[in-house]
């Protein structure tokens, strides 16, 4: 695959997280937590000093650059945490997770960095490439805006409120920055115009007057919309999924049945990335060894577990991709010229 020239320049700046972790984790002043909170906003001036400096007309052109290419480093950074804890590696982030945030040392931390390690950035070096072409990257950048925000509504309260919270360092108010950030990247994606060319007003009014019984696709899907509520309430412990998830699918069973519902492709991406990332954590978590036994998934039902969650992962996916492959129902019709019906009046 042809990576674009932005993307590959901001691939091997993210790649200097994995000499630049190996050295501090040897840095003495690293073992105590003010020395961690000191090192690690050095580091992110630094390097935004450095991005700033490289790209300058990339940001002046679109400022979310500049985000998606420091974030890309510390989902680098993010990787290196998960696999030390996994043990593949070791000499790499322990001062971090020890005088950091420990809770990254859980079951479920572990999987938030494995998932923005790999997911994350890959979809940062595909937007940064799509900004260095002067393309739309609206749709993953949706996508991730939803990821993201599922990472921050169970990390936060998993430092707060959870088995850590006693254990609580400076290291946690940098984490200020990146929940204000994308809250103001996710504006600027949704203010980001998008109207699909290829639907002719003639194409919207022809899907809009179709019903339930001639659209099998979105018959099935309401169906599945259905159980997957159902699904939710059975697991109804998961409050996120109670109160964000479960009126999102009412949502979309209604926005399926009546057309002109143009708000859903935007947001059957975001939820789709949402339910990826929960899905993803909440899986390997409850199969890994760290996660206390009386909570763990026994080996026997593995495999039922495994097939309802990813099922349940499945669906938004399918959602989203039905939305963006076939938009016209969705849409207002756009302005154009009459039908042939309507010149004949």
């Amino acid at each position: 695959m042809d990576i674009p020239p932005l993307a590959g320049k901001i691939a091997v700046l993210s790649l200097g997280a994995l000499p630049l972790s190996f050295a501090l984790n040897y840095v003495s002043v690293l073992s105590y937590p003010l020395g961690v909170v000191l090192m690690s906003t050095l580091i992110l001036g630094l390097l935004s000093l450095a991005i700033y400096s490289l790209s300058r007309s990339d940001i002046y052109y679109d400022p979310l650059y500049a985000v998606f290419a420091v974030f890309a480093f510390t989902s680098v950074v993010d990787l290196l945490i998960a696999l030390q804890e996994d043990g593949y590696m070791a000499g790499f982030m322990a001062f971090y997770t020890k005088e950091g945030e420990p809770y990254l040392r859980t079951a479920h931390g572990i999987f938030i960095c494995y998932w923005d390690g790999i997911v994350h950035y890959l979809l940062y070096l595909a937007m940064t490439g799509a900004i260095r072409k002067r393309k739309s990257y609206r749709n993953l950048g949706l996508y991730w805006l939803g990821s993201f925000i599922m990472t921050i509504l169970v990390f936060l309260p998993g430092n707060i409120l959870g088995k850590y919270s006693s254990e609580i360092r400076p290291t946690f108010f940098l984490t200020v920055p990146f929940v204000l950030v994308p809250c103001w990247a996710g504006l600027r994606v949704f203010s980001q115009t998008h109207v699909p060319t290829c639907c002719t007003p003639n194409m919207v009014e022809e899907a809009q007057r179709k019903g339930l019984l001639r659209r099998p696709v979105d018959l099935a899907l309401i169906i599945y919309l259905i159980f997957a509520a159902f699904f939710t309430l059975f697991r109804g412990l998961m409050l996120v999924n109670m109160f964000y998830v479960l009126p999102f699918y009412g949502l979309a069973i209604y926005a399926l049945i009546f057309p002109g519902c143009s708000w859903l492709p935007d947001w059957a991406l975001v939820f789709a990335g949402a339910i990826g990332q929960a899905q993803f954590s909440h899986m390997g978590a409850s199969m890994h060894l760290r996660t206390p036994f009386t909570y763990r998934v026994p080996e026997d039902a593995w495999t039922s577990f495994f097939v309802c969650n990813l099922l349940y992962a499945l669906g938004p996916h399918l959602l989203a991709f039905r939305c963006l492959w076939r938009p016209a129902f969705f849409l207002h019709p756009p302005p154009g010229p009459p039908a042939n019906h309507e010149k004949q009046h």
